[in-house]
């Protein structure tokens, strides 16, 4: 049979119900990024206060993730799923979007896609590797996931700012200094369900929290008549929802109809530069390329090991294709504005079920195609419901701080600074600039110079300038 010869079902070991089992788990571990990307890319504001709008963005991520996930599949046979990549969302949707236009953000992450495709096709990723300790690479992953954390319990209302007054020094707080209103107790019942469905091992646990906290929302709602945290009209309820007042659909058309696409090809290639400044731009593209780049490598091997498809050397056989498809999710998720399109850690529950071929993701993408008919429904579920998984994210990516050898001050010093610096800062790149920058600098007081590998002193280089704009201009008189 020629499905089975091309996709290699039956050497692996594999079967087509199998597969198709694997394609079906694959897409309800990871369908809550339907409902979660918009409630990022869709809701934050560029430079010029615009949003993309939640339903257009839902339709793009299920389309692009779908289309992208089948390529991956006839392509490289592998059972890889991909869609928005969550941390690289929140890098797009909080470091990108606030210097430039969306248009410019997406403009972003075509040339980021570009760049990776590059990096694949002339096998300079191994340059890169050798650029990064592993050390800084397990820091930025845990400083991305407090960062996620954060933004998860800010967008609650669980985390906020404290007012301004006299004599206060801490900058946040529990709620407004307690925890009071409807809205928060959604949030917190998301989060502990979430989490004792994630010990408990459940498929599909994130989807299944977002779901129910959803229906406990739309019930407070209905019978509390909570309404927005900001009315309009200057009057403001400070327990109310935060963005989306959940309630049920009063007709079928606001669950299925046909999806807006009108955001596909909402891109400017090269205005970043205007807004932003070429080497603001230049450290954001990098920014993105080293999380997009290792959070795929590091995916790509963990999932493959776990259906036992790695070589003796522990290397993916063929990855080459799974990488040139995995930059292209790069540039379909800029060109019809959805992220980062990357290999999703969720793909490890359709291998669960026995899934080793590219058939089951071919299963899981189109799954994907018939859910842009639902996007309408993802404006019924408010942030304090698809926040908890956020959280859950942040600390799953958080876990690799087990990975840094934190005795050795030299790596660890570093490391802390990557890790602690993304969320007080709240940017991302600043955690990593200034990380790299003390790794250098560490390296060089020690008389270790030749354990700096000549890209890490460009990108420090390149960093600092960064963090010295400011002076510079003044300098300069600009």
């Amino acid at each position: 049979m020629r499905l089975d010869r091309y996709f290699h079902v039956r050497e692996r070991g594999s079967t087509f119900p199998r597969e198709i089992r694997g394609g079906l788990a694959t897409f309800f571990a990871m369908a809550y990024i339907i409902v979660l990307n918009p409630l990022i890319i869709g809701t934050a504001e560029d430079m010029n206060g615009e949003t993309l709008g939640i339903p257009q963005v839902a339709a793009t991520t299920a389309l692009v993730g779908g289309v992208i996930t089948i390529l991956m599949g006839v392509v490289s046979r592998y059972p890889f799923a991909l869609a928005a990549g969550m941390g690289l969302n929140v890098i797009v949707a909080y470091s990108l979007a606030p210097e430039m236009t969306w248009a410019d953000a997406m403009g972003v992450l075509i040339l980021e896609g570009a760049v990776l495709l590059l990096l694949v096709l002339t096998g300079f990723r191994t340059a890169v590797f050798r650029a990064i300790p592993p050390e800084l690479k397990s820091a930025i992953a845990v400083g991305v996931g407090l960062f996620l954390a954060l933004v998860g319990f800010v967008n609650a209302g669980f985390i906020r700012r404290v007012p301004d007054a006299a004599g206060t020094t801490v900058p946040v707080q529990l709620g407004d200094g307690n925890l009071s209103g409807w809205p928060i107790l959604v949030f917190v019942v998301g989060l502990l369900l979430t989490i004792a469905l994630i010990v408990n091992r459940v498929r599909g646990a994130m989807l299944i929290g977002i779901t129910a906290a959803t229906a406990v929302a739309i019930a407070i709602e209905a019978l509390a008549e909570v309404g927005p945290m900001d009315a309009g009209g200057g009057e403001v309820n400070p327990e109310g929802w935060s963005l989306t007042v959940p309630s049920l659909p009063a007709a079928v058309g606001d669950v299925v109809s046909l999806p807006d696409f009108s955001l596909i090809g909402h891109f400017n290639l090269f205005g970043s530069f205007a807004n932003a400044g070429t080497i603001a731009v230049i450290l954001l593209i990098f920014t993105l390329l080293l999380a997009d780049f290792f959070d795929t490598m590091g995916t790509m091997v963990g999932v493959a090991g776990q259906a036992d498809l790695l070589d003796e050397e522990g290397n993916v056989p063929r990855a080459r294709e799974v990488l040139i498809v995995d930059s292209l999710g790069t540039i379909a998720g800029g060109v019809a504005p959805a992220s980062v399109n990357t290999v999703f850690a969720e793909s490890a529950a359709g291998v669960g079920e026995g899934a080793r071929t590219g058939i089951a993701p071919v299963v899981t993408g189109a799954l994907f195609l018939v859910a842009t008919l639902f996007s309408p429904l993802v404006e019924l579920v408010p942030f304090e419901a698809a926040t908890p998984v956020l959280v859950i994210v942040g600390f799953m990516m958080a876990t690799q701080v087990t990975k840094i050898p934190f005795s050795d001050y030299a790596i660890g010093i570093p490391a802390f600074l990557t890790i602690v610096m993304m969320p007080f800062s709240y940017s991302i790149a600043n955690g990593i600039g200034v990380g790299f920058i003390s790794y250098t600098v560490i390296k060089v007081a020690q008389g270790r110079v030749r354990e700096i590998h000549p890209l890490l002193w460009i990108v420090a280089a390149a960093f600092a300038v960064y963090f010295a704009l400011g002076p510079i201009k003044a300098l300069l008189g600009l």
